[in-house]
């Protein structure tokens, strides 16, 4: 057993089928509900990682690469990449997976600015992201 300190998880995994009730007239995945994932995944990294309520203050560029179809699977994989005092920006992937043929592509990037809460809302420091 180790006396160091255990350094706190810096990424989520997330994954999800798109329906097609999660798909637009062109059969791809609407925008809105790959933010929607993308915006979870964000403040799972940085709950998990602050042990503090988190919420989202600012989702920062995004941008849509590739089209995800229906039927695909969705990886979504937010990892912390920065701290401020009380702010955690986390970097989200989303990436598609054709299930019969293991083909995967990343389809979508952005990054999410998330607030650490106390007990009562207010802003909170959090403990500095370990160099590595």
């Amino acid at each position: 057993m180790s006396d160091s300190p255990t350094l706190p998880p810096t990424e989520v995994r997330m994954a999800e089928i798109v329906f097609p009730n999660n798909t637009n007239h062109m059969g791809t995945l609407f925008g809105g509900q790959a933010l929607a994932w993308m915006d979870k995944a964000a403040f799972l990294a940085a709950a998990r990682y602050s042990r503090r309520t988190v919420v989202t203050a600012r989702s920062e560029q995004v941008d849509f690469k590739l089209p995800i179809r229906q039927g695909q699977m969705v990886e979504t994989i937010g990892r912390v990449v920065e701290v401020g005092r009380s702010s955690i920006r986390v970097e989200v992937e989303l990436i598609a997976e054709d299930l019969l043929t293991g083909e995967r592509r990343l389809c979508t990037r952005g990054h999410f600015v998330m607030i650490a809460l106390d007990a009562g809302g207010k802003p909170t420091q959090v403990a500095p992201l370990a160099a590595g």
